[in-house]
């Protein structure tokens, strides 16, 4: 395995600078209240959208603030990494069924040995991507990867329209690595961008084995149990925010996939809608013309419908479903970074209760308290970036469907306006003739 090469962003522990947090506001419990006998009651009385710079609940004020007070600076937009999904290729063996994805490259970054690379991937190999990054870095936010099964009853695995969402979604897995400052420089997503398959299956069995993963889960699941005493209050009110955001973006996840089902539903009525207006012109000799100007009115309605409900899903529902992966992998980020918090708690304890290696505990608790600044560091500076990510992508989302959703009701209505000017014509010529 070569040796991790130099980045401008130190994986270890990334220095707070201007993207610190500030100081931590209360989170009203008003503004996150849900009213359980209605799931429409998405946003609170007390939460409303304003402005460009403030999203309800969605983007609450934070406790941390970080989405309404903080000012980001323009990050230099200089990309030298560029990376596609594509080409999915179905493969079927006597033990399973798989799809795999070409993976092309092309950088102008001067660790790689070439500028351009061709690999292929199935999920699996995206999986373990996914881990060696949470294992490297374990307070910093690792985008969320599809999950291996859909939500029942949207779509077959397998059939196209799963295989191209999942091949939207790891492009966008991919591609944000590549532009996180800290990510995109691991060694681990070098090898998957470029190694071929016989390469990275030797390279994976270097990785930790099951026992080593097993332990690390009982570490996490120990400090769950035994609390964390010294956690600093900005990463509770952090931990209450990520559970609100949680509980609304669900809920905003469940209406939205209820939506969609809801329009195509109305869709296909719609279709068989019209053929019963161009029937009944057939036994109508004075309704001819009006019946069949019904029907085509209805068809063209129903052209733009089939292009409304290919946005909500195209555009819409995985964005939403996004966010909704997005709050589990905080919630993890959160329990890693108490797993390290209480590994320095227990030392401390040992130090005061015990008398003998105390200044090999003083060492290893020095080390400890590294790490912890690092890892808060880390995480602060990361939860600045997630926060801005999120608000251009939500207020983009949103602001678009808006945009969809008009266009689509002024298409109608141009549609049917055209018909009535046409008849209230019809009408009068009949009058003056």
């Amino acid at each position: 395995m070569e040796e991790e090469s130099s980045s401008p962003v130190s994986p270890a522990c990334i220095p707070p600078g201007n993207s610190a947090l500030l100081t931590p506001l209360p989170l009203s419990p008003d503004t996150l209240r849900f009213d359980e006998d209605d799931d429409l009651e998405v946003f609170s009385k007390d939460a409303t959208l304003n402005d460009g710079n403030s999203f309800s609940p969605l983007m609450l004020a934070s406790p941390l603030s970080m989405i309404n007070q903080i000012k980001f600076e323009d990050e230099p937009d200089v990309k030298d990494l560029f990376i596609t999904v594509d080409e999915p290729e179905s493969h079927i063996t006597a033990i399973e069924t798989f799809i795999t994805y070409r993976i092309a490259t092309k950088t102008t970054r001067s660790e790689f040995d070439s500028s351009e690379f061709e690999v292929r991937r199935r999920y699996q190999d995206f999986l373990w991507l996914k881990s060696r990054l949470e294992d490297a870095h374990p307070t910093l936010i690792i985008p969320p990867l599809p999950e291996k099964f859909i939500v029942k009853g949207m779509v077959e695995r397998f059939n196209d329209d799963f295989i191209e969402t999942r091949r939207k979604a790891l492009h966008k897995f991919l591609n944000r690595i590549a532009d996180h400052p800290t990510l995109t420089f691991n060694e681990d997503f070098k090898i998957f961008l470029t190694a071929q398959a016989w390469e990275l299956t030797s390279h994976k069995k270097q990785g930790p084995g099951f026992l080593s993963r097993m332990g690390q889960t009982l570490k996490a699941v120990a400090s769950s149990v035994r609390g964390v005493k010294n956690r600093p209050e900005e990463f509770t009110e952090l931990g209450e925010y990520v559970e609100a955001f949680s509980q609304k973006i669900n809920v905003l996840d469940k209406i939205s996939q209820r939506i969609c089902k809801e329009e195509k539903d109305y869709y296909e009525e719609l279709k068989e809608y019209g053929p019963i207006y161009t029937l009944w012109s057939a036994s109508e000799e004075d309704l001819v013309e009006p019946l069949k100007g019904m029907a085509t009115c209805i068809d063209k309605c129903c052209k733009f419908t089939e292009v409304l409900n290919s946005k909500l899903s195209s555009d819409l529902i995985p964005i939403i479903h996004e966010y909704v992966l997005y709050s589990e992998t905080l919630s993890g980020v959160l329990r890693r970074r108490d797993q390290i918090q209480v590994e320095l708690d227990v030392k401390v304890d040992a130090l005061v209760n015990r008398k003998a290696d105390r200044e090999t505990l003083k060492e290893e608790i020095e080390k400890l308290e590294d790490k912890v600044e690092c890892a808060n560091n880390a995480l602060k500076a990361d939860w600045d970036r997630w926060t801005k990510n999120i608000q251009t992508d939500l207020r983009n989302t949103f602001t678009n469907m808006a945009d969809c959703k008009i266009n689509h009701y002024e298409e109608c209505l141009a549609t049917w306006e055209s018909f009535l000017t046409s008849q209230s014509c019809d009408v009068q010529e009949k009058d003056g003739s």
